[in-house]
This record gives structure tokens, C-alpha cells and sequence, in this order.
């Protein structure tokens, strides 16, 4: 039977602040974080904490009460976090971007009824409140925190984890990444991906340094590869699709990065060919594969590499301590080892279940069959075991997918399609972008997309939007979603007057548009905008690469059109290369 084991680990007894706790006792002079030109001592990050969760109780909080904690990433964000954990509330991260209107509904249903905002935060910093730790009794088995993932159904779904799979996710990372007193962990993801939590707590478990890098800089390779090397960052996580612009900038701009350890990948796929590159760039760093969810505490499998692996995908890895998976059929029966079956999770990662949702939390978690008293959760991802006991990931059962590591289920964005006046039927595919079909009334592409703009975070936004007549069906008179993958790739330039590029640099940035957005030259007409044509800021990274920093991310911006970025170039004085980027599309 196909059950994988992680390896048992004894957890210490105590919560993630209290052992972010012991550590001030131990050091409380050593940088605990830093942001910009600002940093926070282990005693300083510890007495605003504490102060913060007085606040919060003198605002009503109870046991498990839900905080919002609504900041941008910087230090009062982690400040936040760890006051919530202290006075024994669950935490709910809130993007400032967010449409109100998704705020609104993750607010209720979280039943959310007190936010942390900067103001609040630093207010709580002027208050002569005690500094000292709280000591309030937090369980094991109590709610940590909530993330909201993409619904199906339209309505966003909260996932909750409890304090004892953060706890044992934290020591995964801290075992595997050989993260200590002093190691440098970059913090690099979003509030409202889950993985952020652990690059933000992780070293201030073990006596490390949390360096919080600001958004600007992850957007531009140079200043992000520059930040690693001056900061002298141990681990950093990206998501692979940024693993490969940063992998593309060093085979231009080779650069050694003598303190830098591991590099995570996670929240896509990691291919093959990727990691490949990546040796070929570091070979002295590893390369870790994590794999996981947010209703399992995040990650659970570590393939830890320092080599290309032999296997023809790359492995999802072992399954950290303590953490079970089963491979497993239609019938919750374990498959034999090596066959394709259902990638499910049991052990203390699986989460409580989705918050005031109890029909979706039946459907995805339930009773373990193989070991009495304890949860499994159902993934919808599928894989198979392989030698030394590690997984290998085969695809999904339904329509979620990931795009830029954000997890999306298109049923959630189908379904704010068909709310918009005029819409009559609509569908949503993958083509390296969220590309919209639909029919009914010929409605604006932009104003329609400003309008899921208000109800759906900039990530769930298709990048395009086509109208027809009707949608193509299959035998079965269901939408044909084969039939409209193809023609997401076609109808770009089929459906807009065509200008093609004309002087030499329009033809060079055609042809550098093509590469990284890998459509044909010849849809590309001088008068489309990159973003339009589903450009994001990761394939912006790779145009401005490239073009070998010819344009910034501000002229591409200011100037959207083709034409307008040649015209900018053009009065630089800049000369075109007269070849064309390896692997663009020349037909």
C-alpha cells in the first residue's frame, strides 16, 4: 500500500511565540527583522508585540477570536502577526489592494469582527502599556490562522490551521533549510499566500533574521539579485515562474552568491529544464522542491537537490516529520506502490476544515480510515510514490489551477463572469494567462475586466477577454473547454486591426514580446499594449532581461503600446540588437 511517512519528530511544548519567546531571553540585542532602513531588535519586535495583544483584549478578544491584520509587508505586519498568536486569536491576513467587496465577504464569513490597521498598530506603540509577555494558555490544538483560497462556487473559501501543524511546518523548514542563530531568511511573499507566514516566523525560532524585502525590489531582477548578495540572505522562496526570470538574468549577468544556501521553489510545478538551468547557473546552491497546501499548514513534501534529478519529473519529495500520505482510489483505499491514485494528507498539518463552511469542509476533509481519531484532508491532486518513499505529482482532478504560485479555481472567476449585465454564457481557460470567453451583448474588454477588478483580486483577472457568438459545445452539450484553450492562443491577433511592426526596433521588441509571452510575431501588431496581449509582472521581468535593461518597468507602464516603447528607446539613442531572442516565435 502506498503510505509515506515523514520521519517523528519531537515537537517542544509550547506554541510558535512562546518559542520566539525563549529566544529573546536568550539574545534580545540581535536583529530580529529588518525592512528597508528600519530593523527591530529580538526585545524590541517582543515588547510592541506585547503591547499590541494588551490592545487586543482591551478591544474584546476571546479565545480563537478572529484579527484581521490589514498592513502592507513591513515590520508592523509581523508585529501583528505574532500579538494576534500571543493573546490566543486566529489570524486572518487582509491585502490592503483588495477589492472592498472581497474584504467585505471574507470579513463575514471568518465572522471577523476586529482589524489591525498601521495606525492602530502604531498607536499601540505610544500607549505606556507593560511590555512583558502575556502568558496566556494557547492549546496545541487551537486555531492559528485562516487564509482564504479560491472557491469554486464564487465564494472565496477560509481554510483553517491550527497552531500545531504551524508549529511542525516552522521546524520542517528550520531542519531542512539548516535555518539557525543567524541565518538570513528574505521574506518575499504576499500576506495572502500562506507560505508567507513561515518565511516571516521560521528564523525567529531559531535565532536567525527575518529580512522583509520590499515589493519594488522583487520586481526588478538586478536590485532583487543585489538585495541577496549585500544582505547576505541564506534561504529565499519563489514561486518557480520568478525562479526562472531570476535563472535567465544570471546566464547574462553571472554573479556569485557566496552566502546564499537554498533557494525554494513552490506553488507551481518545478520543471525539469528549470532546475537544469539552475545548476547550470549556482551549482553550489540547492535547489529545494516544496510541495503542499494551505488546508495542510502549508508545505508537507521536501525534495532537497544539489544535482539534477534523475527522474524524468522532478520529485515532490519526502514527506516532512510527522506528516502521513496516502495514495489512495475512488474509495479512500490505498493504492500499491507506484500506481497513480489520490494524493491524501493525514497527521497534525491537516487543518480544522473551512471556517463557517461546513458542506465544502465534509467534501475535502474527514475521518482518517487507517487511524482512528484523526482528520485526512482529500487534495484533488494526483500522484504517485516512487523510490526512497518520495512523491511525484501527476496533475489535478478538477479546475483549480496555479498561476504565479496564487491558487485559482476557475469556477470562482466563471462565476463573477456571468454576474455581468449582458453576459449570457462565459467561460474561462488557461493559456500561460486567464484568458475569458463569452457570449451574449458585445460588451468593453476593459470595462468588464475593471468590474471583476472590483470584486477579484489583480491575479484572478483574465488578461483577456473574447466575445462570441456562442461558445463551442461538446457532444454532450457541455462548453467545449478543449476548443477554447485552442483558440485562446489564435484569437488575439485575429480580432484586432492589424499594424504589424515596422521600424527595426519595432520588430526587435516584437520579436522580444513574442519570447517571453510566447505567442507568434505575427500576432503582435505595433499598436498593442504588453499587458493586454497577457504580459504580467513576471513576464515583464523577462522582457526587461531581454532587452537588456533598454526599458524599465516604469516605461513599460507609461508607455504600453509597442510603438510608443520603440519611440522611447529610439530618442535614447539606443541601438537595437539585430537578433532575435532564443526561442521566440518567428511565424
Amino acid at each position: 500500500m502506498t503510505i509515506l511517512t515523514g520521519a517523528t519528530r519531537p515537537l517542544p511544548d509550547r506554541r510558535a511565540h512562546e518559542v520566539f519567546e525563549r529566544r529573546v531571553r536568550a539574545h534580545p540585542d540581535a536583529v530580529a527583522a529588518v525592512h528597508g532602513d528600519r530593523q527591530l531588535t529580538y526585545r524590541q519586535l517582543n515588547t510592541r508585540a506585547n503591547r499590541v495583544a494588551r490592545m487586543l483584549f482591551d478591544r474584546g478578544l476571546t479565545r480563537e477570536g478572529v484579527v484581521g491584520v490589514m498592513t502592507e509587508r513591513n515590520l508592523d505586519w509581523l508585529v501583528a502577526v505574532l500579538a494576534v498568536f500571543k493573546a490566543g486569536g486566529t489570524y486572518l491576513p487582509i491585502e490592503p489592494h483588495f477589492p472592498a467587496e472581497r474584504i467585505a465577504r471574507m470579513r463575514s464569513r471568518a465572522d471577523c469582527r476586529i482589524v489591525l490597521t498601521e495606525q492602530e498598530i502604531a498607536a499601540a506603540y505610544r500607549e505606556d502599556a507593560p511590555g512583558g509577555d502575556l502568558g496566556v494558555d494557547v492549546r496545541p490544538d487551537q486555531l492559528a490562522y485562516i487564509y482564504f483560497t479560491s472557491g469554486s462556487t464564487g465564494e472565496p473559501k477560509g481554510a483553517m490551521c491550527e497552531h500545531q501543524g504551524l508549529l511542525n511546518h516552522l521546524f520542517a523548514k528550520i531542519d531542512d533549510l539548516n535555518i539557525g542563530a543567524g541565518t538570513i531568511v528574505a521574506q518575499t511573499a504576499p500576506q495572502c499566500f500562506d507560505i508567507s507566514l513561515w518565511q516571516l516566523m521560521a528564523p525567529l525560532l531559531a535565532g536567525g533574521r527575518t529580512l522583509i524585502i520590499e515589493q519594488a525590489t522583487i520586481l526588478d531582477a538586478k536590485r532583487f539579485i543585489d538585495k541577496i548578495a549585500l544582505a547576505r540572505v541564506n534561504v529565499v522562496q519563489v514561486v518557480p515562474s520568478y525562479l526562472e526570470v531570476l535563472v535567465s538574468y544570471l546566464a547574462q549577468h553571472p554573479r556569485e552568491l557566496r552566502d546564499l544556501e537554498y533557494v525554494v521553489a513552490t506553488g507551481e510545478a518545478l520543471k525539469k529544464e528549470l532546475v537544469e538551468r539552475w545548476f547550470r547557473v549556482q551549482p553550489a546552491i540547492k535547489l529545494v522542491n516544496a510541495y503542499g497546501l494551505t488546508e495542510t499548514s502549508d508545505d508537507t513534501n521536501h525534495e532537497v537537490m544539489d544535482r539534477v534529478p534523475t527522474e524524468e519529473r522532478v520529485p515532490l519529495g519526502r514527506p516532512i516529520n510527522n506528516v502521513r500520505i496516502y495514495v489512495m482510489d475512488e474509495h479512500l483505499r490505498p493504492v500499491p506502490f507506484g500506481d497513480s491514485g489520490e494524493i491524501v494528507f493525514a497527521g497534525i498539518c491537516v487543518g480544522r476544515g473551512y471556517i463557517n463552511d461546513p458542506e465544502r469542509t465534509r467534501a475535502a476533509f474527514g475521518p482518517d480510515p487507517l487511524k482512528a481519531g484523526e482528520r485526512i484532508y482529500r487534495s484533488g491532486d494526483y500522484g504517485r510514490a516512487i523510490a526512497g518513499g518520495r512523491l511525484e505529482f501527476l496533475g489535478r482532478r478538477d479546475s483549480q489551477v496555479k498561476i504565479s504560485g496564487f491558487r485559482i479555481e476557475i469556477g470562482e472567476v466563471e462565476n463573477r463572469l456571468l454576474q455581468l449585465p449582458g453576459v449570457r454564457d462565459g467561460a474561462v481557460v488557461v493559456n500561460k494567462h486567464l484568458v475569458a470567453f463569452y457570449s451574449g451583448e458585445q460588451l468593453d474588454p476593459a470595462a468588464m475586466r475593471d468590474q471583476l477588478g472590483a470584486w477579484l483580486p489583480a491575479y484572478m483577472v483574465p488578461g483577456t477577454i473574447h466575445w462570441r457568438q456562442a461558445l463551442p459545445l461538446t457532444e454532450n452539450g457541455k462548453v467545449d473547454r478543449t476548443a477554447l484553450t485552442a483558440l485562446a492562443g489564435q484569437l488575439d491577433g485575429a480580432e484586432r486591426h492589424h499594424e504589424p511592426a515596422s521600424t527595426p526596433t519595432e520588430q526587435w521588441l516584437a520579436a522580444a514580446w513574442a519570447d517571453v509571452l510566447g505567442i507568434s510575431r505575427a500576432q503582435i501588431s505595433r499598436r498593442d499594449t504588453f499587458f493586454e496581449l497577457g504580459g504580467t509582472s513576471l513576464t515583464a521581468l523577462k522582457l526587461l532581461i531581454a532587452l537588456e535593461r533598454a526599458l524599465s518597468l516604469k516605461d513599460l507602464t507609461a508607455h504600453p503600446t509597442l510603438a510608443d516603447q520603440a519611440a522611447v528607446i529610439d530618442q535614447r539613442g539606443l541601438q537595437p540588437r539585430v537578433s532575435v531572442p532564443s526561442g521566440s516565435c518567428s511565424t
